[in-house]
């Protein structure tokens, strides 16, 4: 995957939508899901899946997440992690 770290939050959202598909999906019993809808609420991810989310995040993304940023504002749904990647990586979009 070359330069996972453009400013294109439509790529991160791509990248992170097919592992969240790949990795939980299904497990969940769904088909899909929308960009803003929760992934605990949802029970697309649950506390272990939080951790294979951020092992994927900072592997892909070369980013660190540090303790206090695991929060469901950041990582909770589609869309806050595509914002949350963006602002780690100084490409966000206000």
């Amino acid at each position: 995957m070359k330069d996972l770290l453009s400013d294109d939050p439509t790529r991160t959202r791509d990248i992170l939508r097919g592992f969240v598909t790949e990795h939980f999906l299904s497990k969940a019993g769904l088909q899909s899901f929308s960009d803003e809808e929760s992934f605990m609420e949802k029970g697309i991810i649950d506390s272990t899946g939080v951790l294979e989310l951020l092992e994927f995040i900072e592997a892909t993304f070369r980013i660190r997440v540090e303790d206090d940023e695991i929060i469901p504002d950041n990582l909770d749904c589609l869309d806050n992690v595509v914002t949350f990647i963006h602002k780690k990586t100084g490409h966000a979009r206000l």
